[in-house]
């Protein structure tokens, strides 16, 4: 039956409107952690190094919303446990690496299990050995990771689902994290999902990739080419698979660069001050990118000031999941800016390093001893601010930053125990075999 005139124009102009409407309101989310990469490991942060060597990475970034002020703790352990439970390291006791494991999925939140209590199917594939139990303990459907704590490029056996996996031939566990990663978007395509892809890349032992030329002397920047890689084909498998528009890539590192990348790298001419393990900028500022198509903004660049406890709450937020009560969370949701809003940005975040911290907001830190530090020329200088200084605005953040550290009272909350002497042998990084030179 032909339709009248004026129901074919209300049809077409409609139309999108309904298209629009019928969007699912769950977005899947893939939450990507590189491991030991800093703002001076990504080219469109102003990497020196790496400027136009990340092009899947700038092109997230050129399409998305990119965060210059993201913090993470100064090492991979207590990163993870403020991510997966929203909770900073002095409530949970996983302050250090040691103590990371300290925390139980018995007595801990789970951002896993959170989002699978919402209905999404939850998977995870990559480093997980920091944190205790098993990924399916904490809330993950499917899971795989590597069985032991060192030789994780190079393998014949991983973990999968907790069965040990061996193969007949070494396979580069990047790879296998990959191929199950894609394995999963496609088999869960039809519903919402929460991908937690924490890739072993770069992290040292800095060994050879697929990809590496056989006069390769130096094979770091391979590593970031890899992660780069990996990351282009987890955006081509979610615009193959037709779900970019409604899927939310998130990308960041898990705290800052190494010494090996750091020694090297440099933004825009300067060095950022201080590296992973230190409770410097170049320990825990990270660089954030999140991409959303069609809902992030395009291209904007953001100072909001955002700490890893936020994952938690950002992502309940956006899959419209119940926070569990009866929890003291750190957790602020900035799902606002990645829907284009203004939102409710943080005034300050919290860092920690075991006995030690700081609290910062966007013109000073102030550390647990004291100490005040004038941030206006972060991330390459920090500078002190004396203990007398009469500088008003100083003396006023001096203030608002003690009060923060007050109200948190992180020295009441649990301590790490020390940590344990290592058996030099078993911890020993793997020799290269002839598959890794």
């Amino acid at each position: 039956m032909k339709l009248p005139p004026l129901l074919c124009i209300l049809t077409l102009l409609c139309g999108p409107v309904l298209a629009k409407e019928s969007k699912p309101s769950k977005p899947n989310i893939v939450f990507i952690l590189a491991d030991d990469l800093g703002l001076d490991g990504v080219g469109c942060f102003g990497s020196d190094r790496f400027k136009g060597k990340t092009p899947n990475l700038d092109k997230l970034a050129e399409s998305g919303l990119r965060f210059t002020q993201c913090y993470a703790m100064p090492l991979c352990g207590p990163s993870r446990c403020t991510i997966n439970t929203g909770r900073y390291g002095f409530r949970t006791g996983g302050s250090t690496n040691p103590a990371a494991g300290n925390p139980s999925f018995k007595d801990e939140p789970s951002i896993a299990r959170t989002l699978k209590q919402a209905g999404y199917a939850t998977g995870m594939a990559g480093k997980w050995r920091q944190m205790s139990d098993t990924p399916g303990d904490w809330g993950f459907d499917e899971w795989l990771t590597d069985p032991i704590a060192s030789g994780w490029y190079w393998k014949n056996t991983y973990t999968k689902n907790g069965e040990e996996i061996t193969t007949p031939q070494e396979v580069y566990c990047p790879d296998a994290c990959l191929e199950f990663t894609l394995d999963f978007m496609r088999r869960n395509k039809d519903k919402p999902f929460y991908f937690y892809y924490p890739t072993h890349l770069i992290h040292g032992p800095i060994l050879k990739t697929p990809d590496s030329k056989p006069d390769t002397k130096d094979f770091y920047e391979d590593n970031v080419a890899y992660l780069d890689k990996q990351v282009g084909q987890i955006v081509a498998e979610l615009d193959k698979l037709g779900l970019r528009e409604n899927t939310l890539i998130v990308f960041t590192g898990d705290n800052g660069t190494a010494h090996f990348g750091a020694a090297q790298s440099t933004i825009n001419g300067r060095k950022i001050n201080g590296m992973k393990g230190t409770l410097l900028e170049g320990g825990s500022r990270v660089p954030l990118i999140a991409n959303w198509k069609g809902t992030t903004p395009a291209g904007r660049v953001t100072n909001d000031l955002v700490d890893f406890s936020d994952f938690y709450a950002t992502f309940a937020s956006l899959a419209g999941a119940k926070m569990p009560e009866g929890v003291a969370f750190d957790s602020y949701s900035f799902a606002p800016e990645l829907l284009g809003k203004k939102g409710a940005p943080r005034e300050w975040v919290f860092v920690q390093l075991g006995p030690k911290w700081y609290v910062r907001e966007q013109g000073f830190k102030l550390t647990e001893s004291g100490e005040l530090f004038d941030m206006s020329d972060a991330p390459f200088v920090e500078k002190p601010v004396a203990a007398d200084s009469t500088d008003p605005g100083a003396s006023a953040a001096r203030q608002r930053l003690q009060a923060v550290l007050d109200k948190l009272s992180p020295a009441t909350g649990k301590v790490a125990p020390p940590a344990p002497k290592k058996d030099k042998k078993k911890n020993r990084p793997p020799k290269a075999t002839p598959a890794q030179a």
